[in-house]
């Protein structure tokens, strides 16, 4: 089942919603913390659980130099330096072996985005089915070489990507043809909506020939909503207990028990969507019969001309079309009418559709 998942969302044929629940750094600094998290993701419905693989001394330094602080913009600007943010943000490798074995048990599908070769390495230890490529990592071409080695399928982030940098990436995963799809994602924490220029959907669905989904750091709903409506077959949400507020993600992050909730209304985007077709559906049929046609409204007498007096275009959609309107009008009926009747063609003297 894990498996199949991924090849579905990195399919061509992946028409409905596919609802990512992201963990990140989620867990609270415990455990029992993490493992409630995936617990109730799956009780809610999340169609994948994802982790983040890294340790604070493989994606950064123990440096107190200016270039390792955090922003001061930052919504982590507290913990200061790079080290200390991920150190807390960060989820211990032997509870990712836990948390994949809980979904293992429950056949949950999950994956992760590992952040160095070592994350791969350990990662491969226990199944994971596939690998995401974070925004920031996106000219790691080593790490990205490491991922499609495995054989597995690919999700791409471009958070942060120019299309050059797009382009190389494809190059390297079609190399190794790996499967693959790609997130639209602003790497903001929360995400602006003036700033998610989510019209790039349609581009890159018609431009890299691959599922396109959404990487949202938004808060709320309507981004990721908008995002099916435009095409999005897969959605990233960053997700969290209800009653976390201490988890370094927890600002941005969706409550878990709307999961269930907000899975049924990217579903419901989506049905909306149909196809590009102007046949009318059968739910709307039977409407047909409110369309209007040309009836008669007085008594007319065979011999007897048709004027605007005698007949108009009401509802329902039995008579002639009101398109022949002005053709019946000056010509003669051929069988007495009466108020209510259909004007056809049968009763018309030389009338021709």
């Amino acid at each position: 089942m894990k498996s199949d998942i991924f090849e579905k969302i990195t399919s061509s044929e992946n028409s409905r919603p596919t609802l990512i629940a992201e963990m990140s750094g989620n867990h609270a600094s415990s455990l029992h913390h993490a493992l409630k998290f995936v617990d109730s993701a799956i009780s809610e419905g999340a169609d994948i659980i994802k982790f983040q693989v890294y340790t604070p001394d493989t994606i950064t330094l123990k440096c107190n130099q200016k270039d390792f602080t955090v922003s001061d913009t930052s919504i982590w600007k507290s913990y200061k330096y790079l080290y200390d943010l991920y150190s807390k943000a960060y989820t211990p490798w032997d509870w990712i072996t836990k948390l994949a074995k809980r979904c293992d048990d429950a056949n949950q599908p999950w994956f992760a985005s590992p952040f160095d070769s070592t994350a791969v390495e350990f990662l491969e230890s226990i199944n994971c089915p596939a690998y995401k490529l974070a925004s920031p990592e996106i000219s790691d071409y080593g790490l990205l070489t490491d991922m499609c080695k495995t054989g597995k399928p690919i999700i791409l982030s471009i958070g942060l990507t120019s299309e050059i940098e797009l382009e190389e990436v494809l190059t390297i995963i079609k190399n190794y043809q790996n499967k693959f799809a790609i997130l639209k994602c602003t790497s903001a924490y929360p995400a602006p909506l003036d700033d998610l220029n989510l019209s790039m959907i349609p581009y890159l669905a018609e431009n890299y020939g691959c599922p396109i989904g959404y990487s949202d750091h938004s808060e709320g709903e309507i981004a990721a909503l908008t995002a099916v409506a435009l095409g999005a077959t897969i959605i990233e949400k960053h997700f969290k207990l209800d009653e976390d507020k201490v988890s370094v993600d927890s600002r941005f992050s969706m409550q878990i028990s709307e999961l269930s909730s907000f899975k049924e209304k990217l579903l419901g985007v989506r049905r909306t969507l149909g196809e590009v077709t102007f046949d009318i559906p059968p739910s709307a049929r039977a409407s047909l019969s409110g369309r209007r046609s040309l009836y008669v409204t007085h008594e007319i007498k065979s011999g007897s001309v048709f004027s605007a007096e005698n007949i108009r275009s009401i509802r329902p959609s039995f008579g002639l079309e009101p398109k022949f309107f002005q053709k019946v009008i000056g010509k003669r009926a051929i069988v007495d009418l009466k108020p209510g009747d259909r004007l056809t063609p049968d009763v018309i003297e030389d009338f021709d559709i």
